[in-house]
């Protein structure tokens, strides 16, 4: 089944493109979402007029995923958690850890786009991914450090 996409699904395709799928999942999920719409003649007349809007739309959110990458771009951020015997963390850094200490920074990420593998579960330095939208990513470097060292 052929359809036109309505917004980015990050899956399938971005807005504004035609893409094939099956017919469960366009009759379940994406047509009752308002995700997308079917690719008849009238909807693509309507495509061909939306065309510019759209482009505007992804360039501006090009451009801000650019800017928000320059930003975070090298950051260091130290978490201080607690350690137990032999360096061994008490319990673990997750995604929303760092997401709540870039806030602190005046940098909104959402938990989400920390692509953290698994949770940090030792002291040190880890270099972690951030993704910034529009297909970006960007690093940062996340430096666990014991509670007591002051």
């Amino acid at each position: 089944m052929e359809l036109i996409l309505k917004k980015t699904v990050e899956s399938l395709g971005e807005e504004g493109e035609i893409v094939k799928v099956k017919s469960g999942y366009a009759r379940n999920y994406l047509i009752p979402k308002k995700i997308a719409v079917l690719a008849n003649k009238t909807n693509l007349n309507l495509l061909e007029q939306e065309k510019a809007t759209i482009e505007a739309r992804r360039e501006k959110q090009r451009q801000e995923a650019e800017s928000l990458s320059k930003k975070i771009s090298g950051t260091i951020i130290n978490i201080k958690h607690r350690v137990g015997e032999e360096d061994k963390l008490f319990g673990s850094v997750t995604a929303a850890d760092i997401s709540e200490k870039l806030a602190e920074m005046n940098i909104q990420i959402d938990k989400k786009n920390v692509l953290l593998a698994e949770p940090i579960k030792a002291l040190g330095e880890i270099i972690v991914p951030i993704k910034v939208g529009y297909q970006m990513t960007s690093e940062i470097t996340v430096q666990v450090v014991p509670l007591e060292a002051e």
